[in-house]
């Protein structure tokens, strides 16, 4: 009974988005951080707790959407598992703590900035994806927020370049990862009644746009880690190898005949490509801390 409940309150925070919310955290306050210590948990938990309650509360407001979908029909809501009642509780507990950790644990500008980043996917996004088919763009300012939280929890000036440019990363890498992940389930949408953007472009059309946005997600991770972001030859070398994996992924899109299959490919590689980018951001500010 214990293992079934905590497989549906798993299910309901969505964790494994919200642990790589948590790490995009870490590393925002590492690279800000002249050294590492016990403070870091503070923004983590934070987060973690923020990001948890806001993906239930995203999976409270579309229950009856996510039950016409084959990708999400089975998600606790709308499969019964668990009460809206007992869902709206724990969303309230998570949020309300996850508050509490940040503005007692960093500062009022880290809280903020993860209230903001509440507000903006569960009363923007979500609200917006009814609407549009567009909606991922202004959504992406959401990958955005969790390294910048970081950032500044670890001390970091808000404006500094370097974390401009690693949100900026992080805001164009959730374009074609939201993107990819609707032509994966273009069917589904409109099974659901919510705006598809294959009713506004053609396949061929949305192949082209999408191959632009993975190129710009790989020439941005050239901008970052040229400009004061990244120091080691090895880190900088490796980030130019995982830009030319995901350019060749990109390129698949337009050329291969099985789509399916290359947008499936993509969407694992662009993934694989934001955790390689950000495990090396990280090494390299541990070898220039040793």
């Amino acid at each position: 009974m214990l293992n079934k409940w905590l497989k549906n309150f798993l299910d309901l925070i969505k964790i494994k988005i919200t642990i790589a919310v948590s790490f995009t955290t870490a590393v925002g306050y590492f690279l800000a951080a002249d050294k590492l210590s016990l403070a870091i948990l503070a923004p983590i938990i934070g987060i973690f707790l923020l990001a948890s309650g806001s993906s239930a509360l995203n999976q409270f407001q579309e229950r009856n959407i996510d039950g016409l979908m084959h990708r999400t029909k089975d998600r606790p809501l709308p499969a019964k598992r668990i009460q809206t009642r007992t869902a709206f509780f724990v969303i309230l507990v998570l949020v309300v703590a996850g508050v509490f950790v940040l503005y007692f644990g960093t500062n009022p500008l880290a809280t903020l900035l993860g209230v903001f980043a509440l507000v903006w996917y569960n009363g923007v996004y979500t609200l917006l994806k009814r609407t549009t088919p567009f909606a991922t763009v202004p959504g992406a300012v959401i990958g955005a927020i969790p390294p910048m939280v970081g950032w500044v929890a670890g001390g970091g000036d808000i404006l500094d370049p370097q974390i401009i440019l690693i949100a900026s990363f992080f805001f164009i890498w959730q374009v074609p990862h939201f993107w990819l992940l609707l032509l994966l389930s273009g069917d589904d949408y409109e099974r659901a009644g919510l705006p598809s953007l294959t009713g506004v472009f053609s396949m061929t059309q949305i192949s082209r746009i999408t191959f632009m946005w993975m190129l710009t997600t790989a020439i941005t991770s050239f901008i970052v880690i040229n400009f004061g972001a990244v120091h080691s030859p090895f880190v900088k070398i490796g980030v130019v190898i995982f830009s030319i994996g995901l350019c060749y992924q990109a390129v698949k899109i337009i050329r291969v005949e099985k789509k399916s299959l290359s947008l499936k490919n993509a969407f694992i590689g662009i993934n694989i490509f934001a955790l390689l980018v950000i495990v090396f951001l990280s090494i390299d500010k541990l070898i220039n801390v040793l």
